[in-house]
């Protein structure tokens, strides 16, 4: 998946640079004897997920020693087909899994078989997942069991409750488990994985990623690139805010909210948009 991204060029000194540039280095576990630029997979399926890998696969793009290749398990397809084109991703591989009233079994099977398949033909040096979905603890599971070395974006993150969020945090413990590098987005999260045995030399604090495309999508509204689906003043500061998690409804869903109204009625200032979906 070579050629230029929307982003280029605005990752130089951020998050997903280097966490390309950890992936350059190749330490652990990637192979600098093969020729060529090392090949590294990036699977996802969720438009959080594309959201924050865009600006990674971006600063892959701009090493002539990576080649960053695409592969979506459409976990949540109308989701994460809308992100996709805004950040210029074509994927390489499609696997189109998602099904009307999957259970988390169900997609979690498909998708541990499917990526498996896929990786068999790709001759991958490193596999990159990203947070706690299923598709990257499936995708970081495949890449396991053909022994291609696993990087770990938004490593260390947790709650310690096993079902909250759940399976998510679950995902994430075991995907911090199987992977080789781990891309901390705090120094807590980087504490929290020392805490449980993960070496040291393999854990990279790097930020999140999800601020690079915070400022990919600024800088296209300032170009008149892409329209904000609803007219913001100038003058107002803009707060945005997603609150779809199963665990916010009922009473956490009254808190938010409450909080939020406290918040423009404190500061009139400031403007709440809330995406729903």
């Amino acid at each position: 998946m070579r050629g230029r991204s929307p982003l280029a060029g605005r990752t130089s000194s951020r998050s997903s640079s280097r966490i390309a540039m950890s992936l350059d280095n190749g330490r652990p576990g990637l192979d600098r004897r093969r020729r060529g630029p090392r090949r590294v997979g990036f699977i996802f399926g969720t438009r959080p997920e594309a959201i924050k890998l865009a600006p990674v696969i971006a600063a892959c793009r701009e090493l002539p020693e990576l080649y960053p290749v695409v592969c979506v398990t459409a976990q949540h397809r109308e989701l994460l087909d809308q992100v996709l084109g805004l950040f210029g991703i074509e994927p390489d591989e499609d696997l189109d899994l998602m099904q009307d009233g999957q259970s988390v079994a169900g997609f979690a099977s498909r998708a541990l078989e499917a990526v498996g398949a896929w990786l068999e033909g790709q001759r991958l040096d490193c596999v990159v997942v990203q947070g706690d979905t299923t598709s990257a603890f499936m995708g970081a599971l495949a890449a396991l069991y053909r022994r291609v070395p696993v990087g770990h974006v938004e490593a260390g993150l947790r709650t310690y409750r096993p079902y909250e969020p759940f399976p998510e945090e679950a995902n994430r413990r075991l995907t911090d488990h199987i992977a080789q590098f781990h891309f901390a987005p705090t120094g807590l999260a980087a504490a929290n994985l020392r805490t449980e045995g993960v070496s040291p030399s393999s854990i990279h604090v790097t930020g999140n990623t999800v601020v690079d495309a915070v400022l990919h999508v600024r800088d296209l509204v300032g170009r008149g690139g892409l329209v904000p689906p609803v007219p913001i003043a100038p003058d107002r500061a803009v707060v945005t805010a997603t609150i779809h998690r199963r665990e916010n409804f009922g009473a956490p869903l009254r808190r938010i909210c409450g909080a939020l109204g406290t918040l423009v009625e404190r500061n009139k200032g400031v403007e709440v948009v809330i995406p729903v979906h």
